[in-house]
């Protein structure tokens, strides 16, 4: 069954080719495209079917006579037919036809069999015939002679003059075909380095010629040639061109002066400056020859001086002065004209410079355009330079005349590079002031971003900051920079920024967030990124922190101050507390007293050292000597004294006071006389012996008054065991006569319950003075009898009468029994004299 249906299409795409015949082409195509098709399976046949076209009539017959070949005819077929066409090109004269020529498959031309015979007519046309129709072109009638192409000249060569350098002369050979046709020719020239062709006027080789001198041309330059010719009557066809011929031209003086122009720095010689003279070498056309040298002339005041120089430069020292510099280019026919140059004084300020001056590259150049100045010119310099950070600027230089505002830079120049380009005009009596302006030959984007970082970060803003980008990476103009920020989940944000500026302040940022910056650099042909980084907002703004700390810090120590400052106006009562005053003993009035040479008081009225006023509170004890006991019983009642002191010696202050009711320490005398002479200078003693007399009376007994020093008590004072009250008592003195003791009156109430032993006597008055005087006069006589180690804290009276009712202090009276118990009861007692002085501590 496949097989059947295979053939059934075969037969198909028979049958239609035998019906339709040659019109149609057959094809068929089976899809899918399969040897092999099974049975129940889709397949599509198609057959695509070519429309047929008759020939068209040929178009633009013509025919071309090359000069020693045939005559070939060409022409244009037409449209397509999709059938085999023939072509036959058919020619005849009047009276004879020549043999057919038929064209080759899908060829438009056929070259006839025989030679054409010039100056008989004939006739030609082309007939275009296939299955479909048959068609002729229209028929051409013209002479052979008029369809001649001639060989091109040969031979052609060029030849200099020595009496004219702008001439060459050209030579050649005619082709054959001179010889029954007048030519015309076709020159065309160029110098060697061109690419473009000048052409003779062709008025001026309309005759058949075998050489031409070609005119006008530049000394010493070579120059190439090329030559074709065809008939005279333009008719037929141009030769092709002969082989190209070369040649130079005689030389010429230089036909214009150098370029000349100056430098100075400073010269290392004093009143000199360093001037280097430039000129540019001329070029071919201008300097006519090879140049041999250069002369230079300058000319200061009435001095010449002349150089020949065979570079370029010329560096010399000259004055201040002002010169003028001349300089021409000799070549072996002779000398250029004078190139003047005016170099001004060196204190010459230049002015009048060019304006509006711009630059902008077109096709290919680099052009700089300017408004000359209004004051007469006589040249221009324009200078460049590559602009780069790693290379110094290599100036390059070029002169313009006077009458030129616009010109290129006829240099080398690369693109991307930024060239400085200055101007500066030339004046009679030297250089104006120069104008520069930047430029590039073609721009294209940077090579590098700029690289951006942060100046200030904030809270909610950001001080960015970033270099200008160096001019070899900027490769153009930086028009404008674009910022991009953003956070890690955020949108980017643009900002544009003027080229002209370095730094830029992002706002409205969010405190406590990581920023991603680049930033992008931009000029006319694009922008190239820089490198990314971050930055992160700080969770609180400058000075928040310190509106905090500053306050308490400035609270602490204010409330410092306040405490030193109370601390300071209350230091007496701090130190009274912490640290109590401690007087030198060795100043205390104790210290210069001796038993032996006791220091006199001055008890006058108007200057004495102890006022009345100062002695307050005196109380008198009494005690009652007992006649019948023996010596050593009587001695008990001092040993209660002694114990009393034992007792209260834990009341004492422990530096020289007490208080109100604690007792004092007694006065404690050396036991023996010599020790205490000796001990008197070394020792502080608790009291003073005041030997002055009472208002102007030499006292026959020792006054006591207590010592107001703070000082502890000495070793001796301090140690009850050394008391010894009463070890060396006089054998005839059975009986302890009848003392009295002066006791501190506090303002304090008495608290002893056991009163009955003593009984109050009136206060003795301090105006009472005799009887003051019969108290120091028992006292003496005690310590006559008992020593001064037997003194302590007690002094003689001799009876509590010789006190009168105005006593201030109290007499008592005192018993054995009676001042035994009181001790017992623990009641602090003093039995010195007191004394207050004036400002002073009160003793106690």
């Amino acid at each position: 069954m496949l097989m059947l249906q295979i053939w059934l299409v075969q037969a198909l795409l028979y049958l239609t080719t035998e019906s339709i015949g040659d019109l149609l082409e057959p094809c068929g195509v089976i899809h899918p495209e399969s040897p092999l098709i099974e049975s129940g399976s889709n397949f599509t046949a198609l057959c695509v079917l070519k429309e047929k076209f008759p020939p068209e009539k040929p178009k633009n017959l013509d025919c071309m006579v090359k000069e020693g070949m045939n005559m070939m005819c060409h022409w244009d077929p037409g449209r397509e037919t999709y059938l085999e066409t023939n072509f036959t090109v058919k020619s005849e004269w009047a009276t004879e036809e020549f043999a057919d020529c038929r064209a080759k498959p899908d060829t438009n031309s056929c070259t006839v069999d025989y030679y054409p015979v010039y100056f008989v007519n004939i006739e030609i046309w082309v007939e275009a015939l296939n299955a479909l129709g048959k068609v002729a072109s229209d028929h051409i009638n013209f002479d052979p002679i008029d369809k001649v192409k001639p060989n091109p000249p040969s031979n052609l060569s060029v030849i200099n003059s020595e009496e004219l350098s702008s001439i060459l002369k050209l030579t050649w050979i005619n082709p054959n075909i001179k010889s029954v046709m007048e030519l015309k020719y076709d020159i065309r020239y160029r110098t060697k380095d061109a690419s473009t062709w000048s052409q003779i006027p062709p008025e001026d080789t309309t005759s058949t010629r075998s050489s031409f001198t070609v005119q006008d041309l530049n000394p010493f330059t070579e120059y190439v040639f090329k030559i074709r010719c065809m008939k005279d009557d333009g008719k037929g066809f141009w030769s092709e061109w002969s082989e190209d011929a070369s040649g130079i031209t005689y030389e010429a003086k230089p036909s214009k002066a150098p370029s000349f122009w100056y430098k100075i720095s400073p010269s290392h010689t004093h009143g000199y400056r360093s001037v280097q003279l430039i000129w540019k070498t001329l070029p071919p056309f201008e300097a006519n020859g090879k140049i041999l040298d250069y002369e230079v002339t300058l000319r200061w005041k009435s001095h010449l001086r002349n150089y020949t120089v065979n570079d370029t430069k010329l560096t010399v020292n000259l004055t201040n002065d002002p010169y003028i510099a001349t300089l021409t280019a000799r070549n072996r026919v002779g000398k250029s004209d004078a190139s003047v140059l005016t170099i001004p004084t060196y204190d010459f300020k230049a002015t009048h410079p060019v304006t509006d001056l711009k630059a902008y590259p077109k096709d290919n150049f680099l052009w700089v355009e300017w408004t000359p100045p209004h004051k007469a010119i006589r040249k221009y310099i324009v200078e460049w330079c590559v602009l780069s950070d790693k290379l110094p600027c290599t100036l390059d230089w070029q002169q313009e005349d006077d009458t030129v505002c616009r010109t290129y830079l006829r240099g080398k120049l690369e693109e991307s590079k930024c060239y400085l380009i200055t101007v500066t005009p030339v004046y009679a009596n030297g250089p104006g002031s120069p104008e520069s302006v930047k430029a590039y030959l073609k721009q294209a984007p940077p090579s590098k971003g700029p690289t951006v970082r942060t100046k200030k970060v904030g809270k909610n803003e950001a001080v960015l900051e970033w270099d200008q980008l160096p001019v070899d990476v900027q490769n153009g103009f930086i028009r404008n920079y674009t910022i991009f920020y953003r956070t890690i989940i955020g949108n980017e944000t643009a900002v544009n920024v003027d080229s002209s500026h370095t730094e830029y302040t992002l706002s409205s940022l969010t405190s406590d967030t990581l920023y991603m910056v680049r930033m992008t650099a931009y000029t006319d042909e694009g922008g190239k990124d820089g490198p990314e980084f971050t930055f992160t907002t700080p969770k609180f703004a400058q000075g928040e922190i310190e509106a905090i700390v500053v306050p308490v810090c400035l609270a602490f120590l204010l409330t410092t101050l306040l405490g030193v400052l109370f601390c300071f106006n209350k230091r007496d009562l701090i130190k009274k507390h912490i640290w109590p005053n401690v007087p030198d003993p060795s100043k205390s009035h104790i210290a210069q007293w001796s038993p032996h040479t006791p220091p006199r008081h001055n008890f006058d009225s108007k200057d004495q050292m102890y006022s009345d006023g100062n002695f307050t509170d005196v109380s008198v004890v009494e005690i009652e000597a007992n006649d019948k006991k023996p010596f050593p019983e009587d001695l008990k009642s001092l040993d209660l004294f002694k114990k009393e002191k034992i007792s209260t010696e834990g009341h004492s202050s422990g530096i020289g006071g007490s208080s109100c009711m604690s007792s004092s320490r007694p006065s404690i005398s050396s036991s023996d006389e010599n020790e205490s002479a000796q001990n008197t200078s070394s020792t502080v003693q608790y009291s003073t012996v005041v030997h002055s007399g009472y208002r102007h009376q030499v006292p026959s007994v020792q006054v006591f008054s207590r010592s107001e020093s703070t000082q502890p008590l000495l070793d001796s004072e301090e140690r009850p065991e050394d008391l010894q009250l009463v070890e060396n008592v006089d054998s005839n003195d059975g009986v302890l006569p009848r003392q009295q003791y002066f006791k501190q009156n506090c303002s304090q109430p008495e608290t002893s319950t056991d009163i009955s032993h003593f009984e109050r006597s009136n206060h003795v008055s301090s105006g009472n003075e005799e009887d003051f005087v019969k108290q120091q006069q028992i006292s003496d006589h005690i310590s006559q009898a008992y020593g001064f180690e037997q003194m302590k804290m007690f002094q003689e009276v001799t009876t509590a009468d010789g006190f009168g009712p105005e006593t201030e202090g109290q007499v008592e009276r005192f018993k054995p029994g009676g001042m035994e118990a009181a001790i017992d009861e623990g009641m602090p007692k003093s039995y010195l004299p007191q004394t207050v002085r004036q400002g002073g501590y009160m003793p106690q």
